[in-house]
């Protein structure tokens, strides 16, 4: 749990950044994704020598960054393309999805246990999910779900197959090298579409303050893969996690918040809380 809330954290630090990238410096998709995975992975070059280099020769290592590389690109592009029609939060609320999925896996990989808690715990994930529902109601645009559907059914899947792909592959190859040979691959991919020489000369200081909110980023991914190499479950109760701290945070500026709103972040505290003691 204390793992978890750590890369909470972290990545509601880095949520914060991108939405000023995007809000202020007017960042498109390509450049917003070159600086993610350029600037992160220059700060891993100063992790990796502490952390395993495992990496055994074979067809599941290169899949594994293949597939983490084109997972975080898919990310990105696709929620550009959802959060045309719904905000950041909702989009979070929509993951209350991968919760059953995850832990269904778990099951099925025996790292969770099989026995009556196995339905409590599917009970707090539909307590959780239904406080992530409250909250994407709470949004008062109304979504046309006909053109974003695809691209949402693809990021709930991307969300999960990440997860997925470092459960799977960490005894081939270790998930943060994985990640760093996929950030440096996408990094290459994006540089001739974001122009970063231009963009570094047009906002220097706000491509430099993105830029170093990467550092929590780095911890944010490495810890985040620590907890999808133990448990699916607990990796995809993180994105309900973050939405509850941009929830509170909310609450602290005193944005105006529906009760509806207010309803839905009790609730998916309850169901997040009940799970972990179960």
């Amino acid at each position: 749990m204390a793992l978890m809330l750590f890369v909470v954290g972290c990545y509601t630090v880095t949520s914060l950044s991108d939405k000023y990238a995007v809000a202020k410096l007017k960042l498109n998709g390509n450049e917003l994704t070159f600086l993610m995975a350029a600037a992160t992975s220059f700060f891993m070059l100063f992790y990796l020598p502490f952390d395993s280099r495992l990496f055994v020769p074979s067809w599941q290592s290169f899949a594994a960054i293949a597939l983490m590389a084109v997972s975080k690109m898919l990310e990105f592009q696709l929620a550009a393309v959802i959060l045309r029609e719904m905000s950041a939060f909702e989009l979070k609320a929509w993951l209350g999805i991968t919760l059953f999925i995850s832990y269904a896996t778990d099951l099925i990989n025996r790292t969770a246990a099989l026995g009556f808690n196995t339905l409590i715990k599917f009970g707090f994930i539909l307590v959780t999910t239904a406080g992530l529902f409250l909250i994407a109601k709470s949004g008062k645009k109304k979504i046309n779900y006909r053109k974003i559907l695809i691209p949402l059914i693809g990021y709930l899947l991307v969300k999960y197959g990440y997860g997925l792909v470092v459960n799977l592959t960490q005894s081939h190859i270790s998930p943060s090298l994985s990640l760093f040979c996929a950030l440096v691959i996408l990094s290459a991919v994006l540089a001739p579409m974001a122009h970063p020489i231009k963009l570094v000369k047009e906002k220097p200081k706000g491509t430099a303050f993105v830029a170093l909110t990467k550092i929590p980023n780095v911890a944010g991914l490495v810890c985040e893969n620590l907890v999808a190499a133990q448990s699916m479950s607990n990796y995809s109760f993180i994105q309900p996690m973050i939405l509850v701290v941009l929830f509170f945070i909310q609450l602290i500026k005193r944005e105006e918040c529906s009760r509806r709103n207010v309803a839905g972040g009790i609730i998916c505290i309850a169901g997040i809380v009940g799970f972990q003691l179960f």
